[in-house]
């Protein structure tokens, strides 16, 4: 047990995320998608989340499949944890 807690430590400020330029794009494709994540912008009772992998493609064509998949994949839980913490609040 010990021996695993000092690997987590070791990890522990280890940046896993090597692709710098997907990086560097993230706050503005999460902006850009942030409102198809919204509840109050569904389509009868469906999430939009759809329209989100067409807004990547449409501003960022030199984007891959998988890179855009990797990036709605990443703003669900952005945004599904602000809605968490937002709960939390009371807000």
């Amino acid at each position: 047990m010990v021996a695993a807690a000092s690997n987590a430590d070791q990890f522990a400020g280890e940046d896993r995320r090597v692709n710098l330029r997907l990086r560097a794009i993230f706050v503005a494709a999460l902006e850009l998608i942030e409102p198809f994540f919204d509840a109050k912008n569904s389509w009868g009772g469906h999430s939009l989340e759809h329209f989100a992998f067409r807004a990547l493609r449409d501003h960022y064509p030199e984007l891959s499949s998988d890179e855009i998949y990797v990036f709605v994949a990443a703003a669900r839980r952005v945004y599904a944890e602000r809605q968490v913490t937002k709960g939390d609040k009371g807000g």
